[in-house]
Formats: structure tokens, sequence, C-alpha cells
């Protein structure tokens, strides 16, 4: 081989090895900014007031308003049912109006007036609704009470605003507190051991009806 030969030889090994390392630079790189496959993404920061007391919270932006307040408030109350928004063993009361918390992401919630099971009552002072359903036995395994009695408290409110439902015939006229009304309204609210007819008749106590 001869000199120049040689020379190339050395240029083409040096040139070879340089390529290497920046192939080889690349992927390191692109993974220092991209997240790892199954990462949780930065945390959002999230503040709302739940049970009278406020919470600052960092969340991922994919979290719910059920398991904000289940995992990270550490308020278990609320249950989770199907996780679809059609048990209503979730029910919340935000602003004073339910809604499913498992259907909602907790960052929508900035600033939010958030009132859980735990926030209706305490056990030496009950909700008049709580204290109803233990009168009228309106629950049995007791997995959806909590959302029963959210729903519960707020359709009264609903009621009591004038808030239209299917039951209605006069759209136009103010709605009666009847068990047809009652149990429109809480239909969202399934029951898996069937004490609809009890918490009915709490609900009425509490309306001051005879419904």
């Amino acid at each position: 081989m001869t000199e120049e030969e040689l020379q190339i030889s050395r240029r083409g090994v040096l040139a070879g090895s340089a390529a290497a390392v920046a192939l080889t630079a690349l992927p390191v790189s692109a993974a220092a900014q991209t997240p790892a496959p199954g990462s949780a993404p930065p945390g959002m920061p999230v503040s709302m007031s739940v049970n009278g007391l406020r919470q600052s919270l960092e969340l991922d932006t994919r979290t719910t308003l059920l398991d904000a307040l289940r995992e990270h408030v550490k308020l278990t109350g609320s249950k989770k049912g199907c996780d679809h928004g059609q048990c209503g063993a979730c029910t919340v009361l935000v602003n004073g109006e339910r809604i499913n918390s498992c259907l909602t992401l907790a960052v929508q919630h900035e600033g939010d007036e958030i009132t859980t099971i735990e926030g209706l009552g305490r056990p030496d002072k009950l909700h008049a609704m709580q204290a109803a359903f233990i009168e009228h036995d309106g629950y049995q395994c007791g997995y959806c009470t909590p959302g029963q009695i959210c729903s519960a408290v707020a359709v009264l409110d609903e009621i009591k605003r004038g808030v239209p439902s299917h039951a209605q015939t006069n759209v136009a006229a103010k709605p009666d507190i009847t068990a047809v009304e009652m149990r429109e309204r809480m239909s969202g609210n399934i029951c898996r051991c069937g004490a609809y007819s009890n918490i009915i008749d709490a609900m009425a106590e509490v309306a001051g009806s005879s419904a």
C-alpha cells in the first residue's frame, strides 16, 4: 500500500467515525426533549375551593375532578362507579349545581366552589337530606348514597328555582314537588339495591311534601 492510499484510508476512517458519532448523538438529544413513553406530562397548577377550603393542586391535565378529589384531596366519599357518567355515584355540586365528576377535568374548575358529600354535613351535624336518608332507609349497600344525596339536594334546589324537566306537561309553569317530578330528575342516579321509593320518601320529607 502506497503512502497516498494509506492517507486516503485514514481520512475515510476519520470521516466514518465522525458520522457515526453524529448519528448516535441525535437520538440522545431527541430523547432529552421528548418524555419517555408512559411517563406523566408536567403538572398544571389548579386552585379550587373544596367544602369551603382552598385547595392548590399540581395536576396532570388529564386528571378528572373525581380523581382529583379522591386521590389528591383524599375525599373518598364520592365514588367511582361506571366512570362513564352513567350511574351518578360520583355526583358532586359545583357552584351549587350537580355534575358527574368523572366526566369533567379538574383543570376546568379553576376557582370553582366544589361541595362533596363530606361538605354537606358532619356526623355530629347531619344535613337534613342525610338525616332523611337514614330515617327512611334510603340506602342498602351505600355505595351510590353519596351521589344520591348530593343529587337529591340539587334536585330540590332545581325545582325551587323553577328549572324545567321532561316530567312537566307545561314547561312554562313552575314545577311541583311530586314523586314523578323527583323520580325524573333523579333518573341519572342508579341504585343497584333498588332503594328508589325510600329515596323519594326522604326527599319528600326534606321538601315538606307528601309526594
